[in-house]
């Protein structure tokens, strides 16, 4: 059985009183106001959103219900924080990120708790994500020193060079299980490059971001960083129409991306895109069976299976598959769903009940075409988890492959397994899918594990590993997965526009 409880200090109102307490310690106001030019100020709209604690049930603050003239107050106050930060030379920005690393830093704990407090992720890798906040600021603090231009080589009297300049006010929507990491990914690169941002966090999990925002107030020039909370079909949509925004980021489901390119055509905004994923774990022959359960337990159960990148789809070669997938279930077995807040747990809830709802639909699915449950698919027995989101990790064998449970993204604690014997009728299966986020490979030979991540049709490949994110490390998707990178030094580059400037000398 699954692990559900930590015995009699488990109780509910326990774990309701750890999740208040952690509360009225670190949200400084339980009514959060839209940041607009360096102020905090109102909604146009005078409504406001609930956020919810995952973990409980219960609310913990209210947003603005930003809206379309929200954000032309946004995208106004940004092109004014653009003309003084655009300003700044590369060496005061530079020390600007930095500052900005050294701050959350400081407080990592206080941004880890407020993480698991309105998105339900263990402490454990809460903690892990903002350490990965820190390092990216700090990266991109360096990488911004590295924007040049060049000489293009040219014939008698004339001068080519090329220079990159910032955009000016790019827009970003950021989504609900990674929340100040996602934040960070996109904030650092564009500032970095000069850019002022108009920043819109899924409203599911605002809270560390907006931590972050009275953290460093003091530090970034008015408007150069600007939040408007709100749902997407308001806010959102008005941020990626707006025709004055001249660059978008945005990661989220394939379904609302497509809805972004569309809106986003009206103005011809240049766009970097992180979508869905369904990717696939390939485990050979040779492959150490204990270092795949390892890596199979990451991918997919990490942030409750709440990652676009979770390695959804196992296939392992007949010849381990028996040994590998009791294993697999073994360890599955043992992982701890409990309080997040405490730091012996694994497995958090799902973001809303909605999410959990979803889970539970595919799970259905599964069993509708004779798949067979291994472990899981239930909500855990434990009374102080009964007000949460929480349902057991879940391993499915015996699943078609062209069904909707294996062709379509779950986001949530469930592992399909499928056996093998052949390379290529494998490697057709791994690839048989819209998604192109990401991929893993365990093998203890070097030509398998290069000829696998030469065929695998994926942006991001893990070898006997997964989700390990440096700072510098490209991240993006091909196929329907997204357009672009980020976390990376072209990051950066995809936040400026170069300009071409042709001579024409005198004799």
């Amino acid at each position: 059985m699954v692990s559900n409880s930590k015995g009699p200090n488990e109780q509910s109102t326990t774990v309701r009183e750890r999740h208040r307490e952690a509360a009225r310690e670190l949200i400084r106001d339980e009514n959060i106001k839209l940041y607009l030019g360096g102020e905090w100020v109102d909604s146009d709209s005078g409504q406001s959103i609930d956020v919810t604690n995952p973990t409980t049930g219960e609310p913990l603050a209210t947003v603005q219900a930003g809206n379309r003239a929200d954000v032309e107050r946004a995208v106004t106050a940004a092109w004014r924080g653009f003309d003084t930060w655009s300003e700044y030379e590369p060496r005061e920005r530079q020390q600007m990120l930095t500052e900005i690393a050294d701050r959350i830093d400081a407080e990592r704990e206080r941004f880890a708790q407020l993480d698991v407090l309105d998105n339900g992720k263990p402490i454990t890798e809460a903690r892990i994500d903002i350490e990965l906040v820190v390092d990216h600021f700090r990266y991109f603090a360096g990488a911004l020193r590295t924007l040049e231009g060049r000489t293009v080589p040219t014939n008698g009297n004339r001068h080519v060079e090329t220079i990159r300049e910032p955009y000016g006010v790019v827009g970003q929507i950021t989504p609900w299980n990674f929340p100040l990491l996602m934040a960070a990914w996109k904030l650092a690169p564009a500032l970095a490059a000069g850019n002022a941002v108009v920043l819109k966090p899924a409203e599911e999990t605002p809270l560390s971001l907006i931590e972050l925002v009275h953290q460093i107030d003091d530090l970034v020039p008015a408007g150069t960083i600007n939040v408007v909370t709100g749902y997407g079909p308001e806010a959102g949509r008005a941020l990626v129409r707006h025709d004055r925004i001249r660059k978008l980021a945005f990661t989220g489901a394939v379904e609302t991306g497509r809805g972004v390119m569309k809106d986003a055509a009206g103005s011809i905004t240049d766009l970097t895109l992180e979508l869905g994923g369904k990717s696939p774990i390939l485990v050979f022959p040779d492959a150490d069976v204990d270092t795949a359960v390892d890596v199979a337990i990451d991918a997919m159960f990490y942030n409750t299976g709440e990652c676009c990148c979770a390695g959804s789809r196992l296939f392992v070669h007949e010849a381990i598959h028996d040994e590998f997938v009791s294993a697999f279930v073994d360890a599955a077995e043992v992982l701890t769903i409990a309080d997040p807040l405490l730091e012996s747990t694994d497995i958090g809830p799902e973001i809303t009940r909605t999410q959990l709802n979803r889970t539970e639909h595919y799970i259905k699915l599964a069993e509708d075409v004779g798949a067979e449950i291994l472990i899981g698919g239930r909500a855990p027995a434990s009374e102080a988890l009964a007000d949460g989101n929480f349902i057991e990790p879940t391993i499915i064998a015996e699943v078609p492959h062209d069904t909707r449970v294996v062709q379509e993204e779950i986001f949530g604690p469930v592992e399909l397994v499928f056996e093998w014997t052949g390379y290529d009728e494998m490697m057709r299966f791994a690839n048989n899918v819209d998604f192109g986020l990401a991929a893993g490979i365990v093998t203890d030979s070097l030509s398998t594990a290069h000829r696998a991540a030469r065929d695998i049709e994926a942006g991001n490949i893990w070898v006997n590993q997964h989700n390990d994110f440096p700072a510098g490390q490209p991240f993006g998707g091909y196929k329907q997965s997204g357009i672009g990178r980020e976390t990376a030094r072209e990051t950066i580059e995809a936040y400026t526009q170069t300009k071409t400037i042709n001579y024409k000398l005198n004799q």
